[in-house]
């Protein structure tokens, strides 16, 4: 399947601000069974685009605007090429010493145990101790048969509620209150499977959503919780003889070709859609819309903002760090 995706992001602030240095993590990734086809990212008002690659092989563009300005715009527009693949199966996949063996090879092209480690967003609390308890998180049956039922049990257990917590919420806040959006469900899969030393791994990206409007039974497509003109956020997990496999607790879906990949880190901290520092004093609104379609559907078009968020101005001496401005992964 072959998608088109407009990604529009805008900054609106009330006074203007001085300067403003940001970098955004947008343009998915071409690998496996992604492939690119085409990228290309606007900037309004104009500003040099520079690009590196972070530690992850994710491309980060950066951009310094200066001078008084009340809004920046980006405009990320890819074309991506995604390859079904069967659905993973149990009498493929391996054990437990399986995956302690591949852990253990030295000559392993891949380096996991960074993605066995605690991170910023995904780290043991009191109260993940006593989900794992509840769920019965321990080595048992087989990683894959355990990665299913967890993907599912968390998507039971936790209700989709956008904006129900913010960019910057420790996982205790999605925990206590058992609702949250992808951003929380997939920091809190992270954090029961890696102390079972299972290798797991933060993924930034889009999700189209297919037949969406239809009832559960209808085509035999599920009802997606996550919002559709959103970035989106699921964990991919090391199977034994299987590789990384993709599963999204928002919808318990497990490796599904509805997901486009853009960046892959330990948790959020790594990859933000947006991320960036601006001088001045000011009231500020961040407004988000994102169209994910078919290549063989008309273009798409820019659309209302699904997400919005709003902050308070606040008086600093230097910089002043939104994080409020990030994009919350929906």
């Amino acid at each position: 399947m072959i998608y088109s995706i407009l990604h529009t992001t805008t900054f609106s602030y009330q006074p203007a601000v001085r300067e403003s240095v940001m970098e955004v993590r947008l343009q998915p990734r071409s690998e496996t069974l992604q492939r690119l086809l085409s990228f290309q990212l606007d900037v309004s008002p104009a500003a040099n685009i520079m690009q590196y690659r972070d530690f992850m092989g994710n491309t980060v563009h950066h951009f310094d605007i200066a001078g008084n300005h009340t809004q920046v715009k980006v405009t990320a527009q890819s074309t991506v090429e995604v390859e079904s693949a069967p659905p993973p199966r149990s009498v493929d996949a391996g054990d437990w010493k399986d995956l302690d063996r591949a852990l253990a090879d030295l000559s392993a092209k891949e380096d996991y145990w960074e993605m066995l480690l605690p991170s910023q967003f995904a780290q043991s609390t009191d109260r993940l101790q006593a989900l794992a308890r509840e769920l019965r998180c321990e080595r048992r049956d087989t990683p894959l048969d355990l990665l299913t039922e967890l993907n599912a049990a968390i998507y039971k257990s936790f209700a989709y509620v956008p904006k129900s917590t913010k960019v910057n919420s420790p996982i205790d806040d999605a925990l206590q209150s058992r609702q949250g959006v992808c951003q929380d469900f997939a920091h809190i899969m992270i954090a029961l499977l890696r102390p079972l030393h299972i290798p797991c791994r933060y993924v930034s990206g889009y999700m189209f959503h297919r037949n969406n409007n239809n009832n559960d039974d209808d085509a035999g497509e599920p009802k997606y919780r996550s919002l559709e003109g959103a970035s989106h956020a699921w964990v991919e997990a090391l199977v034994p003889n299987l590789g990384w496999i993709a599963f999204d607790p928002t919808n318990n879906l497990i490796g599904a070709d509805r997901h486009i990949r853009v960046a892959l880190g330990r948790d959020y901290a790594d990859v933000p859609p947006t991320r960036g520092v601006h001088k001045g004093e000011a009231e500020s609104e961040l407004s988000v819309a994102v169209t994910v379609s078919p290549s063989d559907a008309p273009p798409p078009e820019q659309t209302a903002p699904t997400v919005v968020i709003q902050s308070r101005p606040t008086y600093p001496r230097t910089h002043r760090i939104d994080h409020e401005q990030q994009q919350q992964q929906q």
